[in-house]
């Protein structure tokens, strides 16, 4: 796996385990154009990796990542256009990611919202620090949650959970989101590191072929489910990004305000 062909991603091996961290800490890890071209790829590369069995997404700084970059967002909002290549490489995030036969350990050292939120839950295991909250406030930026969230958070919570969540964009804690099911693990923001150490060499030390393709297996109906709604779920998303409601949230946002929303009925 060439490294160097990522410019907002940062590699360490430890013996037969890769991390991955997202690195834009001074933005939260928050995604621009850039970093959503490079995940729409390193999951693929990071497959094929011949030197690793495991890999670990993480966060630098103090987040996981806290969603879509504003500035990315004003510049499709600009040219909508650029939409198409967004969509294109939102599926490539999500199936990448199912059709990793590694497994793939989300060690949520912070928040994760939105697209955060979406690339944490698609991975087969999930630690956080007790100390992060999750969430997918797209309606919060006047969005549609299409980039998969409306796939895995009915799946992992229910339907009635998961449509509170992606209607009002509330974030949770980590131990809220470990009760009800949503993530795995809650653990103290001290510990987080070892747990996902401990756990991600139990599975190393494993039988590496029964363990890849029981996660192959139990991805079948996910993956299923993934292709039925992910074309219809991102162009919705791409319909509200031409909306008054969504220039309404990106504008407020940068003028440090809150959005006054319904101008697009």
């Amino acid at each position: 796996m060439n490294f160097s062909n990522y410019q907002t991603l940062l590699f360490e091996r430890r013996e037969r385990v890769l991390t991955i961290t997202l690195n834009r800490p001074d933005k939260l890890n928050a995604v621009d154009g850039l970093m959503h071209e490079e995940l729409a790829r390193v999951f693929v590369d990071a497959a094929n990796d011949a030197e690793s069995d495991i890999i670990v997404i993480t966060g630098a700084g103090r987040a996981f990542s806290s969603g879509g970059d504003i500035d990315w967002m004003q510049g499709m909002i600009d040219r909508p256009v650029l939409f198409e290549k967004t969509a294109r490489e939102g599926k490539q995030i999500v199936f990448s990611l199912l059709d990793c036969e590694k497994p793939v350990i989300a060690k949520l050292n912070g928040h994760a919202t939105g697209l955060g939120a979406t690339i944490a839950l698609f991975c087969d295991v999930i630690f956080a620090a007790e100390t992060a909250k999750i969430g997918d406030p797209h309606v919060s930026v006047g969005f549609v949650a299409g980039d998969g969230g409306a796939v895995i958070w009915p799946q992992l919570i229910g339907y009635a959970r998961a449509k509170e969540y992606l209607m009002t964009g509330d974030l949770m804690s980590a131990v809220e989101a470990a009760r009800i099911g949503l993530i795995n693990h809650a653990v103290p923001a001290g510990e987080l590191d070892k747990r996902v150490d401990d756990f991600a060499d139990r599975l190393a030390r494993g039988a590496t072929k029964a363990i890849r393709w029981s996660k192959v297996s139990a991805n079948i109906g996910l993956k299923q489910l993934a292709h039925s709604i992910m074309d219809a779920s991102l162009a919705y998303e791409a319909l509200s990004n031409i909306s008054a409601d969504h220039q309404e949230a990106v504008s407020a946002f940068r003028e440090k305000r809150q959005p006054v929303f319904g101008r697009g009925k």
